[in-house]
Parts: C-alpha cells; sequence; structure tokens
C-alpha cells in the first residue's frame, strides 16, 4: 500500500470536502446540470467523494475503479438510450474521473474525455472547484448536445443534484 496515499485519505474529512464543494457549489452545479439537460438527452451524474475507507485502500482501489463501481450504484448505466456519463471526483487523491456509457461512449473517443479530465484539474489544481466543475458539466453536456441532441421535452432520469460521498 502507498503510505502517501493512506495518509492523504486518512486526513481528508467530510468537513474538508464541504469547503471544496460547499453548498453554494452544489446548487450552481445542479443550476447547470439542469440547464444543460434541456440541449441533449444524455444524463449527467456528478459524485464527490472524500475519501476511500482503508479496505479500499488497502485493496489498492484506483480512483477508475471506484468511479466505475459508482457509475453502477448511482444506476448512471441505466438511461434509455445508455447515455449517462458520471463525472467523479475523489478529493484525496485528487482525481476526477469520466465514465461514459456505452451508447455515448461509442461515439466519443477517450482523447475527448481526457481533455475534459484535464481542464477540471487546472482548475482544481488551484482549488477552484465550482468552475472547475461546471466546466467539465459543460464539456460533457456539448458532447451529449452534438450526439443525442434533444427532441422536445426529455424526462429526466437521474437526479441533476451533485452527490457527496
Amino acid at each position: 500500500m502507498d503510505l502517501g496515499r493512506f495518509w492523504r485519505h486518512v486526513l481528508m474529512s467530510p468537513m474538508r470536502a464541504a469547503r471544496a464543494f460547499p453548498g453554494a457549489t452544489l446548487d450552481a452545479i445542479q443550476r447547470e446540470i439542469a440547464a444543460h439537460e434541456k440541449l441533449h438527452r444524455g444524463e449527467v451524474c456528478f459524485v464527490v467523494e472524500a475519501e476511500l475507507e482503508t479496505g479500499q485502500l488497502w485493496a489498492e482501489l484506483s480512483s477508475r475503479d471506484r468511479a466505475r463501481e459508482v457509475f453502477a450504484m448511482r444506476g448512471v448505466w441505466n438511461t434509455e438510450e445508455n447515455n449517462g456519463v458520471l463525472i467523479y471526483v475523489l478529493l484525496a487523491d485528487r482525481k476526477v474521473e469520466i465514465v461514459a456509457d456505452r451508447g455515448i461512449d461509442a461515439r466519443v473517443g477517450p482523447e475527448a474525455w481526457i481533455r475534459i479530465v484535464a481542464d477540471m484539474d487546472r482548475f482544481f489544481a488551484e482549488s477552484r472547484f465550482e468552475e472547475g466543475a461546471i466546466a467539465g458539466v459543460r464539456a460533457v453536456s456539448d458532447l451529449l448536445a452534438a450526439h443525442f441532441p434533444a427532441r422536445g421535452e426529455g424526462a429526466n432520469e437521474l437526479a441533476d443534484r451533485p452527490v457527496m460521498m
């Protein structure tokens, strides 16, 4: 086990996460998701996890693998057109992961997701979490709008409110 990673997770707390993503920031992200989902038929889910549990660290669970678990747990895969996208932030590792369902992932190459994560990382490195989150939601939504444009009033299959874990 990486002891540096272990201590980053031990020292991270829900209170520290709430300082990075306070209620006003969560409100802003929610508004952004709701506004952009009117432009496409996809679903965007935003999750912030403060830290992993000790057992997950001992098992050397990567942020990518954890994002895939959260993708399944949150039911992001369960949209009508298989076009759900999870934006997952693991604060203790300062990692952003994007997991896209097969409907959108088949149309968007990995380089697009990598670019979005890199843009978000630049904001987050400066502790500009709200700006980075909104930039990520907009970029993901632009891809969804290009491949799944809106057709009238669509169903909102996943909650727009960001989740703090």
